[in-house]
């Protein structure tokens, strides 16, 4: 494993802060406070550097198991009572293997969780993760659905990872998912994010009142840029097909024209997508995530295209706020079209942010101070590639 920053202390005036709301994410310092209280615990010890500002980064285990076929639990079943079933062969992780692309491996998380009453928690591939097309959720025991961690769970988490673009190479202690946590049941609704957008604009926007309505419905719409910059004309990147290995811990190694063909904008502003390929492109807009907000991209609905921004994504309290160095920050959209071919045109909406307040603020931001990857970034691919 890697070497990673141990756990801070709990400073004495923090051991018992009074939250500004009672129900809401639960912040880094709260993170902490849990994993000094045991209700998250691990294998080995649990790194400072896994605290990011509303979540935390979870990592693999010493064994992958390759598995026939994804599944859940459901009432009744453990994971490990699926993987006596469906596993075919064992892969130690110790010293880094291989994750065949197109195979699907279950992988025990070296994390466990404590749950108490109203504590639940929920989970997201990182965002390198995603724009690797490596396709990870989290499993719990006795699970209906994924990426959820039910109230009161008390067990091992894991983890299903299915790499899909490029075969890569990982290890135990390597982290491709983020787990956030909220107490009680907040409603994150159209109009608190109206209200929200009031205070701290969220998006750039050309001020019309339909264009806005249009914007928050269902949560912050965000749509494509496929004009790109008129220097360049770049507007995105198309994965190859047939490439070499991608180690996800190693960080500006990889030469992008190895493993990408960029792609020119043209003058309708349109992109059709290939049916199963993988495409990284990027939103039209700036946003911005106030430092007491967390927000989630969901995926755009499918009964409005034949086509999915791939991966839902965890934006961090901070992202191109000013206050972390940020003056708005593009989305990074990780695009695939279903069966058939799909024209995609400049401003189209592709996906909504969801904005959900936290219990308090934390006490880092996303941005320079904590050393993120994508702070006021444009378009970008993974930190794997080196900057061209």
């Amino acid at each position: 494993m890697s070497e990673q920053a141990s756990l801070l202390p709990l400073d004495a005036e923090e051991e018992a802060p009074a939250p500004r709301h009672e129900t809401g994410i639960v912040p880094a310092q709260e993170i902490r406070r849990l994993v000094h209280q045991k209700v998250i615990s691990a294998t080995e010890p649990i790194g400072e550097d896994q605290i990011q500002p509303a979540s935390m980064d979870l990592r693999l285990g010493p064994r992958a198991y390759r598995v026939r076929a994804s599944f859940l639990p459901n009432p009744g079943a453990r994971v490990a009572d699926k993987l006596d079933a469906l596993s075919t062969h064992e892969v130690d992780l110790k010293r880094g293997a291989v994750l065949e692309k197109g195979c699907v491996y279950i992988i025990p998380l070296l994390e466990s969780v404590r749950f108490t009453k109203r504590m639940f928690g929920f989970a997201n591939p990182r965002s390198s993760t995603g724009r690797l097309d490596i396709f990870t959720r989290l499993i719990t025991d006795h699970a209906v659905v994924f990426d959820q961690v039910r109230e009161g769970y008390k067990g091992q988490l894991y983890a299903e990872v299915s790499p899909r673009t490029f075969g890569i190479v990982v290890r135990e202690g390597s982290r491709l998912l983020q787990l956030r946590i909220r107490r009680g049941s907040p409603h994150a609704t159209d109009t608190a994010i109206r209200r929200l957008n009031e205070e701290v604009p969220l998006v750039d926007t050309d001020g019309a009142d339909a264009v806005e309505k249009m914007r928050i419905s269902g949560g912050l719409a965000v749509t494509v840029d496929l004009r790109g910059d008129p220097a360049s004309r770049l507007i995105g990147y198309k994965a190859k097909p047939h490439t070499d290995l991608i180690d996800v811990d190693a960080a500006g190694v990889y030469d992008p024209l190895d493993y990408w063909d960029p792609i020119q904008a043209n003058r309708e502003g349109t992109l059709i997508l290939d049916p199963e390929a993988f495409y990284v492109l990027v939103s039209k807009e700036a946003v911005t995530i106030p430092p007491d907000h967390a927000a989630e991209m969901i995926p755009f609905n499918p009964l409005q295209g034949a086509f999915r921004v791939h991966y839902a994504g965890f934006f961090d309290p901070g992202f191109g706020h000013g206050r972390a160095g940020g003056q708005g920050a593009r989305a990074v959209l990780e695009v695939r079209s279903y069966e058939v071919p799909f024209v995609l045109e400049h401003g189209q909406i592709v996906a909504r942010l969801v904005y959900e307040r936290l219990r308090r603020e934390p006490d880092r931001l996303y941005g320079r101070d904590i050393g993120s990857s994508y702070q006021q970034q444009g378009l970008a691919l993974s930190r794997h590639f080196r900057r061209t």
